[in-house]
């Protein structure tokens, strides 16, 4: 059975030149590695004397002890860390790079060495040491982008990414390497018919490619080849290739703005709505939008994102009933992420927004007891909405798709229904948004206040004080939704007047042993520090009073200041007798 590196020396062969119909040395790899070696070289003039001594030196690596190199290979890479520059040198001066090729060529036989020395070797080159080798041997990096060993594959593509890592700069040294040798093709088949280790070693090293000013111009080039293009590239591949192509063009939109503008200039964007309009392969579409989920998070693309059809896609997929539950509750999700910005306004006109919160209010209709997951990922994506001043007004102003949030807050009955919708109206009533941010406009804050007055009215607590406490009532996620809620909605008279009123919800709020858990403890702190500064901004005599009860409460800290229980003390007493 041959091992990877046996594939490389013959592969090596095939490309090397030939005298007398004589290969001039056995590999690429070993007469780069023997070639740079000057103590072995230096007088070396004559063909024939020459391929004697790179014979003889070849020979001379082969005699090394393999059990000796297995085990200090092994020892080498057993530390998870990265090694310093100074542990490779030391372990290079007694097992040369040489030694440890001629190894992996002719005894990869031998039981555990092979990924032993694959191991070390990606050790060796994610150091900056290392990586200053990597120029002297790009041959044997080209040959193993071809190798049958998925594990040589998988090593060739990180040593691209650590030679870029470390060796790029102004002069564009390793990006000039790869164009020399062609790695750049190289790479994309390692991508689309690699194992899945592999293609993610190629994604990395495309992407630390596309990270450089010289690099971005070998992966668009002015005139891209068959090879090299990638829509063509994708036509052309599997499913599972496709999907990861799609993936690498996602990788490429966030690496930069410059490299975002070429995607979205090479019409790459273009494969991923393909793909979206093809509802009849459930599992691909699935994978698009999950890639359409990570491209939401991208700031600086936004705007190319927004100026394709994504949003009248992703508004279809909602609205189609013969769809699966899970590909529409994923493309609210999406829109969802992709309008929760701040400055969406300047990407995309209200009339964009305002359609996808119809088809999510329409979906909600629908969808009344039935698919639990789907109503929750809808009231998630109006969370997400509404988490901007401007997303929120546009909600409010859709009455029936606020007041499913609202209604769902305050709704007993569907557990994580409820838990879902008080997270979304904690993040409409401007939970996460800064303090001079909270308030929306007049007509947003009248739909908001009325909508809360007719939920409470329609339930047995009949006032908002009433629907509060019993969320504070509850268990610990609950309580932690209520205290986002509270921060918010404190930025009200009417609301903050109502809290207030019952002394039970400041008694439960300014309790420092209500929560355990971290999160728990600084939600229950920050809703503290809200409703105080509110109070401060009233001046009310009435409630001076309360204001110094959270305001000893917040000098407490976040977490149990003070212990209320001592610690468990031994208990010395005279041993029975029997």
């Amino acid at each position: 059975m041959r091992s990877g590196l046996s594939y490389l020396t013959s592969s090596a062969i095939s490309f090397s030149k030939k005298k007398n119909n004589q290969p001039l040395f056995y590999s690429i790899p070993l007469f780069f590695f023997f070639n740079h070696i000057h103590s072995y070289t230096h007088n070396l003039t004559d063909n024939n004397h020459t391929r004697t001594s790179l014979y003889q030196m070849e020979e001379e690596y082969s005699l090394v002890d393999t059990s000796k190199l297995l085990q200090a290979a092994s020892d080498f890479s057993f530390d998870p860390g990265t090694r310093s520059d100074a542990a490779v040198k030391e372990f290079l001066a007694s097992f040369p790079l040489p030694v440890i090729i001629s190894a992996l060529q002719t005894k990869g036989d031998v039981h555990g060495l092979e990924d032993a020395l694959i191991d070390c070797l990606e050790k060796i080159f994610r150091t900056k040491y290392g990586a200053s080798l990597i120029p002297h041997f790009m041959p044997f990096i080209v040959v193993g982008l071809q190798a049958s060993s998925q594990r040589v594959r998988a090593l060739s593509c990180e040593t691209i990414s650590s030679l870029l890592e470390y060796l790029e700069d102004n002069t564009g040294l390793a990006t000039s390497l790869i164009k020399e040798n062609d790695v750049y093709p190289l790479l994309l088949n390692c991508l689309i018919d690699g194992d899945e280790q592999v293609a993610v070693a190629a994604t990395a090293a495309i992407r630390n490619l596309a990270g450089s000013p010289h690099g971005i111009e070998i992966i668009f080039p002015s005139a891209p080849n068959d090879d090299t293009d990638i829509t063509k590239l994708a036509a052309r591949c599997s499913s599972l290739g496709r999907v990861r192509v799609l993936a690498l063009i996602v990788k490429l939109f966030s690496t930069s703005s410059a490299a975002a503008t070429l995607v979205y200039n090479s019409n790459l964007l273009g494969l991923l709505e393909a793909e979206i309009r093809n509802v009849n392969d459930t599992l691909l579409t699935l994978s698009v939008l999950e890639l359409y989920y990570e491209l939401a998070e991208v700031q600086h693309g936004m705007e190319c994102v927004l100026q394709t059809n994504i949003l009248q896609l992703l508004i279809s997929i909602i609205r189609n009933s013969s769809a699966e539950s899970m590909l529409r509750s994923r493309a609210m999700m999406i829109s969802g992420r992709l309008l929760s910005k701040e400055n969406i306004l300047t990407f995309i006109d209200e009339s964009g927004i305002k359609a996808v919160i119809a088809a999510i209010d329409e979906r909600l209709s629908l969808l009344d007891s039935q698919d639990a997951d789907e109503y929750e990922c809808a009231l998630e994506a109006l969370g997400q909405i509404g988490s901007s001043s401007q997303g929120a007004v546009l909600l409010l102003s859709n009455t029936s798709a606020a007041k499913h949030v609202v209604n769902a807050a305050f709704d007993l009955h569907g557990r994580g229904r409820q838990l879902a919708a008080l997270h979304s109206l904690g993040n409409i009533v401007g939970e996460t948004r800064p303090e001079n941010n909270k308030l929306l406009t007049s007509d947003a804050e009248e739909t908001l206040r009325r909508l809360i007055y007719e939920t409470a009215s329609n339930s047995p607590k009949l006032i908002p004080s009433g629907l509060v406490l019993s969320i504070l009532k509850l268990e610990s996620e609950f309580r932690i939704a209520g205290y986002r809620l509270i921060t918010g909605l404190s930025a009200r008279p009417w609301f903050l007047v109502e809290i207030c009123s019952r002394q039970e919800i400041i008694n439960i709020i300014t309790d420092s042993y209500t929560e355990t858990s971290k999160i728990g403890m600084e939600a229950r702190y920050n809703c503290c520090e809200a409703i105080y500064k509110a109070l401060a901004s009233l001046s009310d005599p009435a409630l001076y009073g309360t204001a110094e009860k959270l305001h000893e409460s917040i000098k407490k800290g976040p977490y149990l200041a003070n212990r209320r229980k001592h610690e468990a003390r031994p208990e010395v007493a005279t041993a029975d007798r029997f």
